[in-house]
């Protein structure tokens, strides 16, 4: 108290780092919230289909844009014999390319779809109609496009009935999408949808899917159904030992595992590199009681004198050490969340996510502890100094 000015410049250290642990826990923490909510978004039933088996390498990377899915492997996972818990099996290809409507143009991610796409992830036909099976059937030029796409195309007018240009292709537009907003990693209102074999044959020119994607009956046979999706695609390509699989299946849940884990870990690295500022905190803090010390033998000595043991002195000053290093971390806690909850409000009111506040009690008892920890251990050394010093020559001291 009678050093008020250096007593908060040396928890400064301490404020910082549990402040950066906070933010950092309580953002990643929304973060992963929301990744998981969209991935919910999409059905815990479906099963994801791609070529290539999970990578493991180098080489298993590559085979990602492998070409194992083809209309042969779609036809045989739409047999009911084959997958018979399967309610909706929908090939999926897409890529870049620009949309131009007289003099303007937008560059949107094209997907080639079938008809029950839309109705995997919830999507609304605003105006028009969606894509059909005889679109499918006739590879008809026509698209759908999201509120996005519209809106930088057409603006306020309508665009029905309107031909917009896609790869030097003429395509009708036949519908607009409600806006939607991001679902999992595809924003809907930033789409143009086609149909699956006008996609394949006229703008990416290819004859493979890059998912097929399966609905299952219920969410108690989505584990049968990937094994029925296995056997199915192993029978199809000739393949008896499993680590030869040119084929790899996700499901919702695995997704959810995978990200989660992935969030957790990354958190926690970025909290670690937070730390670090603690171990300053905690050297500058151990400067200080140094200097405290020097400054106050006179005042030890007296005390000594009085009867103050060794011990007295040793936990006086590291009660001082742990005192200052815990208000430390209360500041921190405090305006961690604080600025944890003006950045949630922020991207809820400015970029509208849906994000949620995360208040991690976890980290706060860890900033906790740690400031504990931290003053404890780093005023351990400084109070050995003092409670060692003798009482006669630290009365002598000028």
């Amino acid at each position: 108290m009678a050093n008020r000015s250096r007593s908060g410049l040396t928890i400064l250290g301490i404020v910082i780092g549990i402040t950066a642990i906070i933010l950092i826990m309580s953002l990643g923490e929304g973060a992963q919230n929301l990744i998981l909510g969209e991935i919910q978004t999409m059905g815990s039933k479906v099963i994801e289909v791609r070529p290539g088996r999970d990578p493991k390498g180098i080489t298993d990377v590559l085979q990602i844009f492998g070409d194992s899915l083809k209309e042969k492997e779609l036809n045989a996972l739409r047999k009911k014999e084959n997958l018979p818990h399967a309610q909706l099996v929908e090939p999926l290809v897409f890529g870049s390319a620009k949309a131009i409507f007289e003099s303007e143009s937008y560059n949107t991610t094209i997907y080639g779809i079938g008809e029950g796409f839309t109705g995997l992830y919830n999507i609304d036909v605003e105006m028009g109609r969606g894509i059909n099976d005889d679109d499918v059937k006739g590879r008809a030029d026509v698209v759908v496009i999201g509120s996005k796409v519209k809106e930088e195309l057409f603006g306020a007018s309508s665009a029905i009935g309107q031909k917009i240009k896609i790869k030097n292709r003429n395509f009708k537009i036949i519908g607009t999408l409600s806006e939607k907003g991001q679902v999992s990693i595809v924003n809907f209102d930033d789409v143009a949808l086609i149909p699956w074999t006008t996609a394949q044959q006229y703008v990416f020119g290819i004859k493979h899917f890059i998912h097929i994607l399966v609905e299952a009956d219920s969410e108690a046979t989505v584990n049968e159904t990937v094994e029925d999706i296995k056997i199915t695609l192993r029978n199809l390509h000739n393949i008896t030992d499993p680590e030869k699989d040119d084929f790899s299946t996700g499901t919702q849940a695995q997704a959810m595992e995978q990200v989660g884990t992935i969030m957790n870990v990354f958190t926690l690295f970025l909290a670690a590199v937070a730390a670090i500022s603690l171990l300053v905190g905690g050297v500058g803090i151990m400067n200080i009681m140094l200097v405290s010390v020097t400054e106050r033998t006179r005042e030890i000595g007296l005390r000594k004198a009085l009867g103050a043991t060794d011990r007295d002195i040793l936990t006086l000053f590291l009660l001082e050490a742990t005192i200052l290093t815990s208000i430390g971390g209360l500041i921190g806690i405090v305006l961690g969340l604080s600025l944890s909850f003006l950045i949630s409000k922020i991207l809820i009111n400015y970029f509208n996510l849906t994000w949620t506040f995360s208040f991690p009690i976890l980290a706060i008892l860890l900033g906790l502890a740690v400031s504990t920890i931290t003053g404890l251990g780093f005023g351990l050394y400084p109070a050995k100094q003092a409670a060692k010093k003798s009482p006669i020559e630290a009365l002598r001291y000028e």
